[in-house]
């Protein structure tokens, strides 16, 4: 494997009784980039990411994680390995703080294992770092507000941070901006640029407008393969992706 090469996907296929949802699927994804996966309802998004950060095992193919094969490993496994992942629907601990989730967050990538006997108060390098995510996530006034009472743009800020704070170089957002505002959507693209910077970035994403401004590069996926992956500006002019799942742009708005 290319050493460059943070993620592959190699003739990966993925069957539920006699229902393959995808079809010998490959992908190569260089370290640094950011990979926006679009595709109409039914292609196989949610299984693709399932099947790379560890809930669902490939019926065969293999997956490489930063040159280490990972298929058919647990989630926390994978993402000991370097790899992290937030979801469709929010995923963080209601009724702990913002300072709280985000130092619950740190404690692995530090070094810091289970102990019955040790006081998280006193863990200054978690504590310090906790605070810095919150500084990154715009979040630094509201350390005691649990997690619950943030409003939903702030909670999926918060997400991203539990997200990124573990330390991964390989992150899974899958659609993070569903559910926003229009402004709130252009807020959140650059603080997911920002946060994401120097790292390897994969994003299911429906919204267009998204997907063309926090791209290098777009994988269109339809019934379980890939069928292009190239620049943005390659994707638009695409006939067969057109026809496939963009349709017109023009007529979308962008």
């Amino acid at each position: 494997m290319n050493p460059t090469m943070a993620l592959s996907l190699r003739d990966v296929c993925k069957r539920f009784g006699n229902t393959e949802i995808i079809r010998g699927l490959n992908l190569e994804v260089t370290a640094g980039e950011r990979v926006a996966i679009i595709g109409p309802n039914g292609a196989g998004k949610s299984t693709m990411f399932n099947l790379i950060s560890g809930r669902f095992a490939p019926t065969s193919g293999e997956i490489m994680l930063n040159g280490a094969r990972i298929d058919g490993r647990k989630p926390f496994e994978i993402n000991r390995m370097g790899l992290s992942r937030s979801f469709q629907i929010t995923n963080i601990f209601p009724k702990l703080s913002v300072f709280e989730n985000l130092r619950c967050a740190v404690l692995w990538s530090l070094g810091h294992r289970y102990s019955f006997w040790t006081f998280l108060g006193n863990l200054k390098d978690a504590n310090d770092l906790a605070h810095t995510w919150m500084q990154r996530i715009h979040l630094d006034g509201k350390s005691d507000v649990l997690a619950m009472n943030l409003t939903y743009a702030e909670q999926r800020a918060l997400e991203i941070g539990i997200t990124m704070a573990g330390g991964a170089n390989v992150v899974l957002l899958d659609e993070p901006t569903a559910g926003m505002s229009n402004s709130e959507t252009e807020r959140f693209i650059e603080l997911i640029k920002t946060v994401t910077e120097g790292k390897t970035l994969l994003t299911v994403e429906h919204d267009m407008g998204v997907v063309f401004g926090l791209a290098d590069k777009i994988a269109v996926l339809v019934y379980g393969e890939i069928i292009a992956f190239d620049t943005p500006d390659k994707i638009r002019a695409n006939a067969r992706v057109q026809e496939a799942y963009l349709g017109s742009l023009e007529e979308q708005g962008h």
